[in-house]
């Protein structure tokens, strides 16, 4: 007499055993998850981060000839009104005695040439130039002076001498209106 061997473990039936298991591992993946979550949303910036990601500048009491000191992301951020002069000598700089060569018209926003924008770190160390306020160098070139080691921009920015290898970095603008910009807007915005 010979007896059907049969398969089971290939059609095995779940068991209570197994829907406790899953259920158990179901219920501890979602707390693990709400308890995880305080901890992974502070990761998030603060509030005072997101408040200083676009800074808003009135330019109406800017005199032609000042600038003023903005603070975004807590870098300083030169806003400069210039002169027909300044931006005349800016232009006809040639190319050719530029150590970054970058033409004026490239460092403004077109229609808005006598305000100049720029991060005010000197680009060798870091450093802040000085001839933003009235009563500071603005070295040979009228523009700023690095009290640490001696670089040197005009009025467009742009290193003239010195060690710093670039211009003063643009950061992200937009005109709001006529007297009004906001800083730190993103490029797809500007």
């Amino acid at each position: 007499m010979t007896k059907a061997i049969s398969d089971n473990s290939s059609k095995k039936e779940p068991t209570r055993r197994d829907f406790l298991l899953l259920t158990a591992g179901a219920v501890g993946t979602v707390g693990a998850a709400y308890f995880a979550w305080p901890f992974i949303d502070s990761m998030n910036p603060a509030a005072d981060v997101l408040a200083q990601s676009t800074v808003d500048v009135d330019l109406a009491p800017i005199p032609e000839g000042q600038a003023i000191t903005v603070v975004w992301r807590g870098k300083p951020i030169f806003v400069r009104h210039r002169t027909a002069a300044e931006i005349q000598a800016a232009e006809q700089v040639p190319l050719s005695e530029l150590i970054d060569p970058e033409p004026d018209k490239e460092r403004v926003k077109k229609n808005h040439a006598p305000w100049l924008i720029v991060v005010g770190i000197c680009t060798h160390l870091g450093c802040i130039p000085t001839g933003n306020k009235p009563t500071q160098t603005r070295g040979k070139y009228g523009g700023w002076a690095c009290p640490c080691h001696g670089s040197l921009y005009d009025t467009s920015g742009r290193v003239r001498r010195g060690p710093a290898p670039l211009n003063l970095a643009i950061p992200p603008y937009m005109f709001l209106t006529d007297t009004t910009i906001r800083i730190g807007v993103e490029k797809g915005e500007a």
